[in-house]
């Protein structure tokens, strides 16, 4: 029987890390970690991981982390329109992806 992932966080959502103390805007979901089998990776892998375009002094950075260690940022809202089109591209189903990545 397959398990059925709840992603806890929406794209365009503000979280911020627990641990590594940054801000970022949901870009990506998976249901589960998709990075590299080869890298070690995180100890609970069947949680939903995030791509989360994370705001830096000079620039963003993208950052692949699971939901465990990701909080609902309540200081900031979602992006606005406006925002959304300034950080990513949208295609004609909807889906965003960070103006420098390609959407897959």
């Amino acid at each position: 029987m397959t398990q059925l992932r709840f992603a806890k966080f929406a794209l365009g959502q503000i979280v911020r890390h627990r641990d590594a103390a940054f801000r970022g805007v949901v870009v990506d979901v998976d249901s589960a970690y998709a990075g590299p089998a080869s890298e070690p990776g995180p100890d609970q892998r069947d949680q939903p991981f995030y791509r989360v375009l994370a705001m830096g002094d000079e620039a963003g950075f993208l950052v692949y982390a699971a939901e465990a260690v990701l909080d609902h940022d309540p200081e900031l809202g979602a992006l606005t329109e406006a925002e959304q089109a300034q950080w990513f591209t949208v295609d004609r189903d909807g889906h965003r992806a960070p103006r420098n990545q390609p959407i897959h």
